[in-house]
């Protein structure tokens, strides 16, 4: 069965002028199955949310795409459309239709000085030309979905909802169109534990209710752990590793991943064990030769100073790191997300 969505070699490009250029996301490529619970993990400045921008063709200046393709199949019996060819009319109709995304930061993302039904109404109108009352009917049961009561939230002002419910709001709104993909930029973040794991349930009760396929996008691997089926792995603009969730977490390949692994602590066990990564992710205008992690990585040597890994498949799952068979050799990371 095709996949509904094919990333291929995708490269996004920021133009700085005269201090050069900078690869945000370099030659990365992952498909997303129906119905699928994927998750892109990686640290602050990784290339998360610029390769989801990159998606739905929304990358701010100064940045552009500047190479790979985005194949979008409408069904497996057609060929895919690549969403890089189409125009800007063109993948403005598919937003919020086909992909929609729900942005980081709740109260910079909805418009403080209009009711939620009307910014409800806004959305479905830059899209589609509806009445009214059908539109606040649709809002009303996408508010229903995300455990909201539409006759309170719909004539709120943002600033009268806490943070989950507005995070829960947009959410609601993101599923206006019945999009078939649904992109989330941090969901959770800035939410106390018990409103993140609400928000979690609700996102899972969707994913199954309506058949979505969801790309997450979060450095908690914890978050990871509870929801994704899936897990990608991205350093310095790359996807390093790609494996099913359980796999990452009983061993990970990459020494990236296990670095992560390592470095969370839990509520129970023993701390001492527990260390950050050493150094600093990399200035992508000048990244360094060979392997992009090689100035962090334990397992270093001259081969990853000067030759890049290939993203190689190995045992139904993929890693870029010239010695992944010596990360797995090591003893397992005990799994603490349980």
């Amino acid at each position: 069965m095709k996949p509904l969505l094919q990333v291929r070699n995708l490269q996004v490009t920021f133009d700085l002028g005269r201090h050069g250029r900078l690869t945000a996301v370099d030659r990365v490529s992952f498909d997303l199955g129906h119905r699928e619970f994927v998750a892109l993990v990686g640290e602050s400045g990784s290339g998360k949310s610029t390769t989801a921008l990159a998606l739905i063709r929304l990358v701010p200046l100064p940045g552009f795409i500047s190479g790979g393709r985005l194949l979008w199949w409408e069904d497996s019996e057609r060929e895919p459309v690549d969403l890089l060819q189409l125009s800007p009319s063109q993948m403005r109709e598919r937003r919020w239709r086909d992909i929609a995304m729900v942005f980081q930061g709740a109260q910079n993302a909805l418009n403080p000085v209009m009711r939620i039904a009307e910014q409800m109404i806004e959305t479905v109108r830059a899209h589609h030309p509806m009445p009214r009352g059908e539109i606040l009917d649709r809002a009303a049961r996408c508010l229903r979905m995300v455990r909201l009561e539409p006759s309170r939230v719909l004539r709120s002002y943002p600033h009268e909802l806490s943070g989950g419910m507005r995070q829960r709001v947009l959410i609601a709104m993101s599923l206006l169109l019945t999009p078939r993909l649904l992109i989330l930029d941090e969901p959770t973040t800035a939410l106390d534990v018990i409103t993140q794991a609400h928000i979690l349930e609700i996102l899972r009760e969707i994913q199954e209710q309506l058949g979505l396929t969801m790309l997450l996008l979060t450095h908690d691997l914890a978050v990871v752990a509870r929801t994704a089926r899936r897990v990608l792995i991205m350093y310095a603009g790359q996807v390093v590793e790609e494996a099913p969730t359980e796999a990452l977490f009983e061993a990970p390949y990459h020494p990236y991943t296990r670095g992560l692994l390592q470095a969370v602590p839990t509520l129970r066990g023993d701390l001492t064990g527990k260390r950050p990564i050493p150094g600093t992710p990399p200035d992508l205008r000048h990244p360094p030769p060979g392997c992009r992690f090689h100035p962090r990585c334990p397992y270093a040597d001259e081969k990853c100073r000067q030759l890049e890994p290939a993203l190689e498949e190995v045992g139904g799952r993929r890693v870029a790191c010239h010695h992944w068979q010596r990360v797995l050799m090591e003893t397992p990371v005990p799994e603490p997300y349980r």
